[in-house]
């Protein structure tokens, strides 16, 4: 039924020294992608070489290391250009990661936002895509509108519709919900806002681990990710800007690194991506990330994409067997991430006994208690898959959860 397998999961896991070891005397299950991933031994290699033959600062110095360093932190930058198809590395903006990103829009969008104005979210966003913007809004005194769900944990389009008026100055939305997987139809919401000069972020820190992305297809203004959720180290991220916004946008800090000149009656910025990367930034995790998207592109994100859906739907059909299992979009359009609970009982206690027999999935309300909120639940237990996973390990999951539900019974 399910077919023969896309890629060589047993060989890939090789790749990964974590996945070799043990929970609470058990072989680990890792089933916490979502949060974020684990790292292949060429990421931790790239880093490795970086700290013991080329460390030194970058753009400041004219001697070989610095030189060197400077040349792989700018063709990492040319490698997530790449990666997302944008137009130009100068497009490409290193940050933190998502949450960061989406800072660095909201504090440098200020400018443009009045009272009165709107920005339209959605109602299944991470907190790092509510607080920037309610912010923002509060300081302002502009109006933050929300896409409502519908049942199904898909977002009520018909409503969207509703909510853009000639106030909306912007529309932020994530991909992929982090907490359910559902896969929103942004190409649809992107062509309604650019019938009205709309610009919109994209959330894709769930996307882009699992779909191929193209950024330039896509036609949005900006878009952000965190290299932790896609096998790079953690505290680098990216914000993509169409290069109209990164001209037009303020610097979100100031300091070294992003000045033509200074005086104390006047500085001028550099132009482009430096222009919002002030201080020393992130080197080997902008060259360790760079590690991370060769190893997925070796792989193939459409075999990756393939692979993880075949595990998903796998998973899927096993919970949907089990009576006492609540399941939350249940949808055909998802990303490898299954968010469910189990009748009568807390998220946290099944959470803990499937630890016990090692296997780790996230329990909690995913940093988005308004979702919760429309699903009526607290929390939800979420188990979200990567390549590296197995059947095997979703057939031992789901005897461990069977376990779980006799013992909390």
């Amino acid at each position: 039924m399910l077919g023969t397998p896309l890629l060589d999961a047993e060989k890939i896991r090789n790749d990964f020294p974590i996945l070799q070891t043990q929970v609470n005397g058990k072989p680990l299950i890792y089933f916490d992608n979502g949060a974020t991933t684990q790292k292949p031994q060429s990421v931790l290699d790239a880093i490795l070489h970086y700290y013991t033959q080329h460390n030194s600062n970058i753009h400041r110095g004219v001697h070989s290391l610095s030189q060197k360093a400077t040349e792989q932190y700018e063709q990492a930058r040319a490698t997530v250009q790449k990666h997302i198809k944008a137009a130009s590395p100068n497009e490409i903006i290193f940050t933190r990661g998502t949450t960061e990103s989406i800072n660095l829009v909201a504090h440098s969008f200020g400018s443009f936002i009045f009272e009165g104005d709107e920005i339209i979210i959605s109602a299944m966003e991470h907190h790092s895509n509510i607080l920037p913007w309610q912010v923002l809004c509060q300081q302002k005194k502009a109006h933050l509108k929300i896409i409502p769900i519908q049942a199904s944990a898909t977002l009520c389009l018909d409503t969207f519709k509703t909510l853009v008026s000639e106030k909306t100055k912007l529309i932020a939305l994530t991909q992929v919900s982090n907490t359910t997987g559902v896969v929103n139809e942004i190409e649809h919401i992107i062509r309604i806002a650019k019938q009205k000069n709309i610009p919109v972020l994209i959330d894709g820190a769930q996307a882009v681990p699992h779909i191929a992305v193209d950024v330039q297809k896509l036609d949005c203004d900006f878009y952000c990710f965190s290299g932790h959720k896609i096998y790079a180290p953690t505290g680098i991220g990216v914000l993509y800007a169409k290069q109209n916004w990164v001209e037009k946008l303020s610097p979100y800090q100031t300091g070294g690194g992003i000045i033509k000149t200074v005086s104390f009656e006047h500085t001028e910025y550099v132009s482009g991506a430096l222009k919002f990367e002030a201080g020393t930034p992130n080197i080997e995790g902008a060259i360790g990330l760079a590690a991370a998207l060769n190893y997925v592109n070796q792989i193939g994100m459409h075999a990756i994409f393939l692979y993880e859906s075949r595990l998903l739907q796998y998973a899927t059909e096993k919970l949907r067997a089990i009576p006492e299992v609540l399941l939350y979009g249940d949808v055909p359009h998802k990303a490898a991430v299954l968010s469910f609970n189990i009748k009568n009982n807390h998220p946290f206690d099944v959470g803990t006994l499937l630890d016990r027999q090692g296997v780790a999935v996230r329990t909690g309300h995913h940093c988005t208690q308004p979702l919760m909120q429309c699903l009526g639940v607290p929390g939800t237990i979420r188990a979200s898959f990567s390549f590296y996973n197995t059947l095997q390990e979703v057939d031992f999951f789901v005897t461990a959860l069977k376990k779980a539900i006799k013992m909390l019974s």
